[in-house]
């Protein structure tokens, strides 16, 4: 009677052990290392991933620190820096005249705007007009100008400058040019600026081919253009578009006097309907 609950306790007491026992070795069994393929990828894959990671930073850090130097380079050498310019085109402007209008003396390439320094050298009367390039390869700044010409020489006050055909005051460059020259008889005026009045230079310009011989003019505000004929007395012709018209009455005017005998000081033909003159 009283080993039969003995032997239920102690049965029970294996039951509970063993049951114990295979609780124990289930989390052991599920803490195996996997087998196959798969588990031979992931650590390899892992390792990729990573060493990847660290290479592409390395390589973009590496192409940030390059243009980082070209850059320092490119802005710091001293071949970018304009010293001295090509120039096409020019006349009678130095190529250093050119260089000081342009205003690029030691700025550097990247800065230079070709708009700008056209800009700049369009202020010179004498240009007409001008193409900048700018470029990488020495020389860094190549101008191709074009220079006004010049139609007369006007004289006022002592200074002689160059005028075009539209009436722009221009420096006198060259005095080896035949050109026609104006002497102004007011004396009250100063040297000429600016321009001249169109008017006043097409007459110039008309009386320059009708008269080949005469090479220079003189003018007066009232009186207009005028000029000293070799046998000793003066013309006025006023201005116009009519010189060719005033200059055959000149011509048949003094025809007419020569042939009285009558020697005239000075010969008004400011209007050719009215013609006069005054004698000595």
């Amino acid at each position: 009677m009283t080993s039969q609950p003995r032997e239920s306790r102690a049965e029970r007491r294996a039951a509970r052990q063993q049951r114990e026992t295979g609780q124990m070795r289930e989390p052991a069994l599920l803490r195996t290392p996997a087998s196959g393929p798969e588990a031979a990828r992931a650590p390899l894959q892992q390792v990729n991933e990573r060493g990847w990671g660290i290479s592409w930073r390395l390589f973009s850090g590496l192409i940030a620190a390059s243009l980082i130097v070209v850059l320092a380079i490119f802005l710091s050498s001293g071949a970018f820096f304009v010293r001295t310019i090509g120039v096409n085109g020019a006349e009678t402007m130095t190529p250093n005249e050119v260089f000081a209008l342009a205003d690029v003396a030691g700025e550097h390439v990247f800065w230079i705007d070709p708009a700008v320094v056209r800009e700049n050298l369009l202020r010179s009367p004498s240009l007409a007009d001008a193409r900048v390039t700018v470029g990488w390869s020495s020389p860094l700044v190549t101008i191709d100008v074009q220079e006004r010409q010049p139609a007369l020489i006007w004289d006022q006050a002592g200074v002689q400058v160059w005028v075009d055909v539209a009436g722009r005051v221009m420096r006198l460059r060259d005095e080896s040019r035949d050109l026609m020259r104006v002497v102004v008889d007011d004396l009250s005026q100063g040297p000429a600026a600016g321009e001249v009045d169109q008017k006043v230079v097409n007459s110039a310009i008309q009386l320059g081919a009708l008269l080949p011989d005469v090479r220079v003019l003189r003018y007066h505000p009232t009186n207009g253009l005028g000029f000293t004929d070799p046998r000793g007395w003066t013309v006025w012709l006023g201005t116009g578009n009519d010189m060719d018209q005033k200059v055959q009455v000149y011509e048949a005017l003094i025809g007419d006097l020569q042939d009285r005998g009558i020697s005239p000081r000075s010969i008004y033909l400011i209007n050719p309907h009215r013609p006069w003159y005054s004698s000595t």
